[in-house]
């Protein structure tokens, strides 16, 4: 979901289907039991396999884009990260009327953080701001750019724009509006890209026991400007301390700091205006518009 609304879903993806694909493709699970994994998101649906196994399937092309991404390069960064992330076990092949490649990988225990908060929010900052710093050392060489992530903020305005007023009736879009212009007049990155999760918000971090344990759906992994990891300050982050707290571990200076406020309002705005049949990433939409707008960090 980029500059519209996310289309409808372009193939029936249910508990039938996964059952036909594990059992042509990957027989030795085929007499695993089947069931969804909560509500699906913009461009993927889960499905738990067995105890220890997760089926990952695109409900379009653009979430198959990003699937063969995550393949590519999730095993590349993932074992330098101190957070668990999927560790991919198996593509799948389009089959059983499904068109596009599939995901089998772990299943990580724990609850998205949108639905579990941490007990310790000032310590699940600095635990974030590791995940953080560590994907930014990684070696950039021969690493893509991240999709949707890697190119000015301005190239988002028109969307951003739009979003804001499909909004309208629903909440006033003025103030965040005021602070997009802000963040599109910081001054650009002009430093090597660095790697980037790319989508760093509650629905992508997982809560076990009270501690912040995973992360997950790294679609979006490639090389961008690192204020874009920084909105996680105010899509995954509730308490204003907890924010400084975070800015203080990863010591980015006040334009970078600026941009992430405006790459915070590019998810925000988005997924208040376009999540209707979502109402988990709708809320974590509202949440950051007003994080991002009463507290600048």
């Amino acid at each position: 979901m980029e500059s519209a609304p996310p289309p409808a879903d372009e193939v029936r993806i249910d508990v039938a289907l996964v059952r036909r694909l594990v059992a042509a493709q990957f027989p030795q699970w085929a007499g695993l039991p089947v069931e969804p994994a909560g509500d699906a998101g913009f461009d993927n649906a889960i499905f738990r396999l067995g105890t220890e196994l997760a089926v990952r399937l695109p409900r379009r092309q653009f979430g198959a884009d990003h699937l063969e991404r995550e393949y590519r390069w999730l095993p590349v960064v993932g074992p330098r990260l101190p957070l668990a992330v999927p560790v991919l076990i198996g593509k799948g092949e389009p089959g059983e009327g499904y068109p596009w490649p599939w995901l089998v990988c772990s299943w990580l225990p724990g609850e998205i953080a949108a639905l579990a908060p941490v007990a310790d929010p000032e310590q699940a900052a600095v635990t974030l701001a590791r995940f953080v710093a560590a994907l930014r050392v990684l070696d950039p060489a021969g690493a893509p750019p991240s999709d949707l992530r890697s190119g000015p903020l301005a190239s988002h305005d028109d969307a951003i724009r739009a979003a804001a007023g499909d909004l309208r009736g629903r909440l006033d879009p003025a103030p965040a509006l005021a602070v997009w212009q802000e963040s599109l007049a910081a001054p650009p990155w002009t430093g090597q890209p660095v790697w980037l999760h790319g989508d760093l918000h509650a629905a992508n971090l997982l809560v076990s026991h009270g501690q912040l344990t995973a992360v997950i759906d790294f679609g979006l992994v490639g090389l961008g400007d690192p204020a874009c990891d920084l909105m996680a300050a105010w899509t995954c982050l509730d308490l204003p301390a907890s924010r400084r707290i975070f800015r203080q571990a990863l010591a980015d200076d006040d334009a970078t700091w600026s941009r992430a406020r405006g790459w915070a309002l590019n998810l925000g705005l988005r997924t208040a205006a376009w999540s209707a049949g979502n109402p988990v990433l709708a809320a974590i939409g509202r949440s950051t518009i007003a994080a991002v707008v009463a507290d600048p960090g």
